[in-house]
């Protein structure tokens, strides 16, 4: 059994959704050693938040955000936590729905992800900042 970590930060990236499986394989280039395993992505905030979803046309990342933006609106009137301005809580509720991993099968050194697969980075502050990722491989 092999086990690899690494930490990676990603650089500030607009609020919305963002395509990104490349910066994520690149970060671990031992999955190519793992025959049949497992990744995990782990993102260390909870205003942002991780996805699985359509890798090709960049309008389902745009309905995305309006979307959520319209499931979870900013100011609303019982919100409390508001100090850090009427995105914050919001992006909390989000990040919440959305999760902080996503999990994928490794197969022949591979990500095993569908055709039209890829992994999003959900952005959910207007000035969210860098993020940081846990990315962690396992198998044989």
């Amino acid at each position: 059994m092999q086990f690899h970590q690494t930490e990676l930060t990603l650089p500030a990236f607009n609020r919305g959704f963002h395509l990104i499986t490349s910066r994520v394989e690149q970060a671990l280039p031992e999955i190519a050693e793992i025959s049949s395993g497992m990744l995990q992505v782990f993102i260390k905030h909870t205003s942002a938040s991780l996805s699985i979803n359509e890798n090709a046309d960049p309008t389902v990342r745009q309905d995305f955000e309006s979307h959520f933006n319209k499931m979870v609106p900013e100011n609303a009137p019982y919100y409390k936590h508001t100090f850090e301005g009427p995105d914050d809580m919001p992006a909390h509720i989000k990040s919440s729905l959305l999760g902080a991993s996503v999990t994928i099968p490794i197969t022949n050194g591979a990500l095993n992800l569908g055709t039209w697969q890829g992994i999003y980075l959900c952005e959910h502050r207007d000035y969210g900042g860098q993020r940081r990722l846990v990315i962690s491989a396992f198998g044989n």
